[in-house]
């Protein structure tokens, strides 16, 4: 899964995984947290838009998916003797929620939030691989490279539902100046040892 294949602009800092690989214990509980907003963000977004019935359709088993896998990463920690403890603060995320257009028009906030969506899933797909492929426990490298294989499903998947519902063209300048705006997050962010993004 390459960054062009993403869409992604900027390659996550190669210093991060040398840092993470050293602090898997806390990568894996700010993991875990990110997998439960995962499943809490489609289930908003089915409540806020229930008319919409592919979403609906969509939406629903990746909750259940993303569930499952929020109860994965509690199982690599119960092997490892780590307790979950309390969700950190996630800067990346937090900045990304400010580019969102809430006020106003309807379309242009499903769209945001769709593509939102589609934006944490790649930027999670691209470290599910480097972890997949840096770090020295089996155990783990195979399972972030199945999860990095269902991240990349479920990143294409906002971006049909968005083209399911937005024209075509409108999806893909949003779609540009999103990315653009992650990158430079990015680029503002330093690093982190027990941050997943």
């Amino acid at each position: 899964m390459s960054l062009t294949t993403l869409g992604l602009e900027l390659p996550t800092d190669p210093r991060w995984v040398n840092i993470a690989a050293m602090k898997i214990g806390d990568i894996l509980i700010d993991h875990a947290y990110c997998e439960q907003k995962a499943a809490s963000s489609c289930i908003s977004l089915i409540v806020h838009y229930p008319e919409k019935a592919k979403l609906v359709e969509v939406l629903t088993p990746i909750v259940s998916e993303e569930w499952g896998h929020f109860q994965r990463v509690l199982k690599e920690l119960r092997k490892r003797n780590i307790p979950l403890g309390r969700q950190r603060k996630d800067e990346y995320v937090g900045r990304l929620l400010k580019l969102v257009r809430n006020k106003g028009d309807y379309e242009e906030a499903l769209l945001d939030r769709l593509l939102l969506c589609a934006l944490i899933e790649a930027r999670s797909c691209e470290r599910f691989k480097l972890l997949s492929e840096s770090l020295d426990d089996d155990a783990l490298t195979k399972f972030y490279r199945e999860l990095m294989i269902s991240e990349a499903g479920h990143y294409r998947t906002f971006i049909e539902l968005a083209e399911e519902y937005i024209p075509v063209d409108i999806v893909r300048k949003r779609w540009k100046e999103l990315l653009a705006s992650e990158a430079e997050i990015m680029k503002e962010l330093e690093p982190r040892a027990d941050r997943m993004h």
